[in-house]
């Protein structure tokens, strides 16, 4: 008997042991902080001019891809700073998240069906071609800012913020009253954006102009993230996570062109 506890005990540690290591790889990676890279080292040739053409695309969308917009927004008027913004869904983010499953089109998209998105909903236009210029300039583009990148591991600021959960329900009229103290400076009490010099300076928030019912926007709860880490411009995360709920859903709660996906 005394040669069975002995073995009994060695099966039972053996049971137990692998348990530690299949436990931690369980656990998700921690988010890393990512930097892109300066418009300064964009390279000189032919795969540096398609990265330069894609941030003009991006910027200025209106002039050099104007027959895919309808209103009066830009790539950057979401993703700010020229995609480089944490927290206003940045390029360098989105470039290492795709391929990936979307429940918007029940589908596996890639990065240039999700820009093509960008412009049915977002810019309330039609899709550029995924092989034409606008869509692989913007790649490019993409491309060239998550060089260094780790894939497979989250980076702090991709996408769009993720509002805690809250029991409030969000308040379209004091969202309204907030709009009107925080966000109209900018953007007009009609909602309706402000130009300079013929440019677009501050973006429609709604009305015919804006983005559509079936862009990512156009939901409260997106919208209060993006609000929460990015408005007032340059004075993000300055307002409380109420006000933030509000003014979503104040905004969402005006006029704006239909979903084209429910149009007749």
């Amino acid at each position: 008997m005394r040669h069975f506890l002995p073995l009994a005990l060695v099966c039972l540690l053996g049971s137990l042991l692998p348990m530690a290591p299949i436990a931690a790889a369980q656990e998700p990676p921690s988010p890393v902080v990512f930097t892109p890279r300066p418009d300064s080292e964009i390279p000189a040739g032919p795969f540096g001019d398609l990265v330069r053409k894609g941030e003009k695309i991006f910027t200025q969308t209106g002039k050099y891809a104007g027959k895919y917009v309808g209103n009066d927004l830009t790539c950057e008027s979401c993703h700010l700073d020229r995609g480089r913004k944490p927290y206003a869904a940045p390029l360098w983010g989105a470039y290492v998240s795709y391929p990936r499953f979307r429940t918007k089109n029940m589908k596996v998209s890639r990065l240039g069906e999700r820009i093509q998105g960008c412009f049915r909903f977002s810019m309330n236009g039609v899709a550029p071609p995924l092989a034409g210029d606008t869509i692989r300039s913007i790649v490019a583009y993409s491309f060239w800012m998550s060089k260094g990148a780790p894939v497979g591991t989250p980076l702090v600021g991709t996408g769009m913020y993720h509002m805690p959960p809250t029991s409030h329900k969000p308040d379209p009229f004091n969202g309204k009253k907030v709009y009107k103290a925080r966000c109209a400076l900018c953007h007009g009490a009609d909602g309706l954006g402000a130009s300079s010099g013929g440019d677009v300076a501050f973006p429609p928030v709604w009305g015919p102009r804006s983005y559509n019912a079936g862009a990512g926007l156009a939901k409260v709860g997106k919208l209060a993230g993006f609000i929460k880490m990015n408005m007032p411009l340059s004075k993000g995360d300055t307002l409380s996570d109420r006000d933030a709920w509000d003014v979503a859903a104040y905004v969402d709660s005006q006029p704006r062109p239909a979903d084209p996906r429910k149009k007749s």
